[in-house]
């Protein structure tokens, strides 16, 4: 594989390495194995609000009809994210430097901020859930809601900021541990059902709205993911890293909500296990569980802001990224920002579906030197964007289909429509 590199002087060169190449390809010499990549994905994808996902398609259909969801539903998650990751793998590039490409200059300013702003509000949001989650499990004062809330903020960005080496050495001993504890719990949970065939659905879901809700509580996190993925060494790796972490990971943690909530009335697995008698695995569970895609979060966050404002210093956004989920965390603005986060998540795949058509179908497989001379907008990505967010948000709404598939399939053929209309052609810097 040859990678088209941008001509850089050593001493940018060797600060990029230093920030984990925010906006250079990913040189084959920094590539990584799978046994290194595999557990840091598979430990972004560990997170809490999948077993929401699982708790509200748990009490809507039969158990084996809920299975079955859960296998299509992460299937369909998983090929996006590991199509995404293959291209990552060819490229070097993360989702927003190739957005430049396939939404122009100034246009892909645009991904930058929907997808960094997306995950630092779920930084915020996260971590005054963890706090929130302790105080209640521990019957700590409500003034230690402050202080936990400070701490995590800060301690869960330190792998971030020191980057890929870091946060792959956590995710080699949390994954495994996470892993061994979810088995016991679940073991357990099998043990206090009985008999699967009677536990009856108690609420009403169509099988589109499972499937949405599957897919769309974490694709705007498999949509960077190629923050990742494109340290792969092979694209055999990339997309069998990409795939364990969410079609594997993901619905498994999908399904242990699901269980939960039908055998035990809750979808909170750390509750469950209090329930079960293992508390302190719960305990351990959840901070490991918060910490791994926590610190994957504001590192999402980082990238993006690099690329917004064309600078490599990425460990300042990650510093500068904590401290405003802190605010929002302290002064309980996350609380309104739930429903408008969820929103964004659902008109964030139609990007990933563009950056799909703009690599196969616009440059065969093979994209452009990232310091070529773009135009400041590609209308063709701009306007497959916007009529493919809308179907996403309004076939979703309408219960019509899949909202995140509809707005990826929608976006990704208008694209390669438009971009044979709509010719702007890319020059070489030398030129």
């Amino acid at each position: 594989m040859t990678l088209t590199t941008p001509d850089i002087q050593p001493s940018e060169r060797s600060q990029q390495a230093a920030e984990d190449y925010p906006l250079v390809p990913v040189p084959l010499s920094a590539r990584k194995p799978i046994w290194s990549l595999a557990p840091l994905l598979m430990g972004f994808a560990l997170t809490s609000t999948t077993l929401f996902a699982g708790g509200a398609i748990g009490p809507a259909f039969p158990f084996g009809s809920m299975l079955g969801l859960v296998l299509v539903g992460n299937l369909l998650l998983g090929a996006y994210c590991a199509a995404l990751g293959f291209i990552a793998y060819k490229s070097g590039l993360s989702t927003v430097l190739m957005s430049r490409f396939s939404f122009g200059d100034i246009g892909s300013r645009w991904v930058d901020f929907v997808l960094g702003f997306t995950q630092i509000g779920w930084y915020a949001v996260t971590n005054a859930f963890i706090a929130d989650a302790l105080t209640n499990l521990l019957n700590l004062p409500d003034a230690m809601r402050i202080v936990l809330t400070v701490f995590f903020t800060y301690a869960f960005c330190i792998t971030a900021y020191w980057g890929y080496r870091a946060m792959d050495w956590l995710s080699r001993i949390a994954v495994p541990a996470m892993l061994i504890l979810i088995a016991i719990s679940l073991i357990l949970g099998f043990q206090d059902a009985g008999d699967l065939a009677a536990l009856q659905p108690t609420a009403e879901m169509t099988v589109f709205q499972g499937l949405a809700v599957i897919i769309g509580t974490f694709i705007s996190g498999g949509t960077q993911s190629t923050n990742w993925s494109r340290f792969a060494d092979t694209g055999k790796n990339a997309v069998l890293s990409t795939a364990l972490a969410f079609f594997a990971i993901n619905g498994l943690l999908v399904f242990a909500g699901a269980f939960c909530t039908l055998v035990y009335g809750s979808q909170d697995l750390v509750e469950a296990m209090a329930t079960q008698g293992i508390l302190l695995g719960g305990i351990i569970l959840l901070i490991l569980n918060v910490w791994t895609t926590q610190d994957n979060t504001i590192y999402n966050f980082s990238i993006a802001g690099t690329n917004f404002l064309r600078t490599s210093k990425r460990h300042l956004f990650v510093l500068g990224g904590a401290t405003l989920a802190l605010v929002l965390s302290l002064t309980g603005i996350y609380e309104n920002l739930i429903e408008y986060l969820i929103l964004l998540g659902a008109v964030i795949p139609p990007i990933g579906g563009i950056i799909m058509a703009d690599f196969w179908l616009r440059h065969q497989g093979n994209f452009p030197a990232i310091d070529s001379v773009l135009p400041a907008f590609n209308w063709a990505g701009i306007i497959s964007y916007v009529v493919g967010a809308a179907t996403a948000y309004i076939s979703g709404n309408a219960s019509f289909g899949v909202g995140p598939i509809n707005g990826i399939i929608v976006a990704a053929v208008l694209y390669g429509i438009l971009s044979r209309v709509i010719r702007q052609p890319i020059r070489s810097k030398a030129a």
